[in-house]
């Protein structure tokens, strides 16, 4: 089964926590504190395997979670970090943040990975709070919370040619003729539900890779027939071809079809018709004469578009077409991998990095403060350790979250909510 888009759930790992402890020998008076730091959470990374061809596997397993860090000890033994969790993709996955549709990544080159989900950093023993003031701190922190999301992964195909046309118009047929593929063929609509790859070998060590993808039908831009579910997988491959049922055995126009495939690609993605390189009029074992040839020649050898007469199922014409392909596909190499229409991504992304600022919002009565630094300072904070909850007033205060939520209108006694906690303001 070829399944090409799946939903999971990440979760990074927790950091430990940073221990509190003194140092105690027999003659060693005021040993001072020795509490480790935590480990750092694992992180959850994406992978290219250029061995898989599907997200099959996502169908089974739809929840990934990485290893928390260990906590930290006394004798300044810090904790171990967690074990990062690798889930391999295959190429020409895009990861896409479910909640938001922002793309994390979009990973093409086989071992190329990203991270979607950073572990929590691990808490500071009591030793990192010792001051000449403070010399006996008897708080640490806690494990900050791993990265928790949803995530859609699209799996969009890289083949170096794609056989594009209406349903019937003999791809499938022209697939089985030129490589090993055995795609379903059939005389009725969309017989091809999935695209099916197939290698072309021109010579000894010389190939490419083709792909025949689903039928297209007028209107597929709106989701009209299998619509985004066919033009997603056109966006990969670096050359296209039109392939026409020059015969009209479904009483169609070969013309008409050539203008509204045309439309289609444009109105789905505007630089696809340029794709274009090669129209297959296929099935002229059925043809009398010429003349429909000559009218595509006339209409497209302008355009710089070539049309080859075939037939998929004699074998007619084919050799031609496919030396053809490889010829024009090894000048479509000196230009570099085929485009990738989504926006340019770091191999190693990760959300909210760098951001130091918060926000405040009025939500149902209460003071929302939204921000990484000072939600990680609450989610990392022991409250109920006195000396931690001071420190942490003390923070927030040099912060500006105070003046901030006063400013945004709150009143002594009003509720202020930071991460998972709620305080009031003014005690």
């Amino acid at each position: 089964m070829f399944v090409d888009k799946a939903e999971i759930k990440i979760k990074a790992g927790k950091g430990g926590n940073g221990a509190v402890s003194f140092r105690r020998e027999k003659y060693v008076p005021e040993g001072g504190p020795d509490g480790g730091d935590g480990g750092r959470g694992g992180d959850v990374v994406f992978e290219v395997d250029p061995g898989l061809r599907t997200l099959m596997d996502f169908r089974y397993r739809r929840h990934f979670k990485a290893s928390n860090g260990q906590h930290g000890r006394g004798k300044n033994q810090h904790g171990r970090h967690g074990e990062d969790v690798v889930i391999r993709v295959p190429p020409g996955t895009v990861i896409k943040d479910g909640e938001t549709g922002g793309v994390i990544a979009d990973l093409v080159e086989p071992g190329q990975r990203v991270i979607a989900a950073r572990g929590g950093r691990g808490g500071r023993g009591n030793t990192r709070f010792a001051t000449p003031t403070r010399r006996a701190p008897r708080f640490a922190e806690k494990g900050e919370p791993g990265e928790e999301r949803v995530i859609d992964l699209e799996l969009r195909l890289l083949a170096d040619v794609g056989l594009v046309g209406f349903p019937n118009a003999g791809k499938s047929t022209l697939l089985a003729r030129i490589s090993a593929a055995r795609p379903k063929a059939a005389p009725y609509p969309f017989t091809t539900l999935a695209p099916n790859l197939g290698v072309v070998e021109v010579n000894e060590g010389d190939h490419y890779v083709v792909a025949d993808l689903p039928g297209l039908i007028e209107g597929a831009h709106r989701g009209v027939g299998l619509g985004h579910e066919f033009l997603r997988h056109v966006e990969r491959t670096r050359v296209l071809v039109c392939v026409i049922d020059a015969a009209g055995t479904e009483g169609r126009d070969p013309l008409r079809d050539t203008e509204i495939l045309a439309q289609e690609l444009a109105a789905y993605r505007d630089n696809l018709p340029d794709k274009v390189r090669v129209i297959a009029a296929n099935k002229m074992d059925l043809v009398a004469g010429e003349g429909v040839i000559e009218r595509l020649r006339a209409q497209y050898s302008p355009k710089g578009i070539e049309v080859f007469p075939i037939s998929a199922v004699t074998g007619g014409g084919v050799p031609a077409l496919v030396r053809r392909l490889a010829a024009i596909l090894k000048e479509e190499e000196k230009k570099g991998l085929p485009e990738t229409l989504v926006e340019p991504v770091e191999k190693i992304f990760i959300a909210g990095t760098g951001r130091e600022g918060f926000s405040v919002s009025v939500e149902g009565g209460r003071y929302v403060v939204r921000g990484k630094k000072v939600e990680r300072l609450v989610a990392m904070t022991d409250f109920d350790n006195e000396e931690a909850a001071a420190r942490f007033a003390q923070l927030v205060k040099k912060m500006g979250v105070e003046k901030a939520v006063r400013r945004a209108g709150a009143v002594d006694g009003d509720t202020v909510v930071i991460g998972e906690m709620e305080f009031e303001l003014g005690q």
